[in-house]
């Protein structure tokens, strides 16, 4: 099963350990690992990337890592740290990170300040083999299943603004001369408003295809391995 994994751990050497566990799993075959990053919760809430690991993701931009630590710096965003370059790709956006509010809700209230959390995307047939591993490193482990990508806020925001311009064009068609450019103007605004939700959606849908490819040929991979290793 696709899961969010989050451990959080008393400091940052902890949540190091943590991740080369996570991945010693993944390589013995008990989990697969799609992603993965060590992110602290700062002074101020924020929450910083110090390492990351995408795996064959590329990067963490776009996934649901990326996305849930984002949120997990809460509205002030993500102050990314050692990251620079990944900073402006984390978006704090609970349809990017596929999973509910609450969840956000439950590791945030789990990660103090001066914590630090291993925040992964794995798919596991049981709990165990990662449970068991990261309490005997003193983590407390958070998970969640992952939902498919949501796009029904975007639709109904896109079919309110398409009613809206419609709206404003019958509106424009009734209108005396000295009040067409403001109807005009509006129509406009509200077209870019419209394209821009349009590519919105048209680029989640296109790098949740192609995180999804990617996790094939992991798996894929790992089933070569498996039956080149069987007698």
């Amino acid at each position: 099963m696709n899961r969010m994994v989050v451990v959080v751990f008393d400091n940052e050497g902890k949540a190091y350990d943590g991740k080369r566990a996570l991945w010693a799993l993944d390589a013995e075959g008990s989990i697969s690992v799609y992603a993965s990053a060590v992110a602290s919760r700062n002074s101020d809430g924020t929450a910083s990337v110090k390492q990351e690991e995408p795996g064959l993701l590329g990067t963490l931009v776009g996934t649901p890592v990326g996305a849930l630590i984002g949120l997990i710096g809460g509205p002030t965003g993500a102050a990314i740290g050692a990251m620079a370059g990944v900073a402006s790709g984390f978006i704090a956006d609970l349809d990017n990170a596929r999973i509910g509010s609450d969840f956000v809700d439950d590791v945030t209230a789990g990660l103090s300040n001066g914590q630090a959390a291993l925040v992964a995307e794995v798919d596991e047939d049981w709990t165990a083999p990662l449970d068991t591993r990261m309490e005997a490193l003193g983590g407390k482990v958070y998970r969640r299943s992952l939902s498919e990508v949501r796009d029904t806020s975007d639709d109904e925001d896109t079919a309110a603004i398409k009613a809206d311009i419609a709206q404003t064009k019958a509106e424009h068609a009734q209108a005396h001369a000295d009040r067409k450019a403001k109807l005009r103007d509006r129509m406009s605004r509200l077209d870019s408003k419209l394209q821009e939700r349009l590519q919105k959606a048209k680029d989640r849908r296109e790098a949740a295809k192609r995180a999804a490819q990617a996790k094939v040929q992991v798996l894929k991979a790992k089933a070569a391995v498996a039956e080149a290793k069987a007698p």
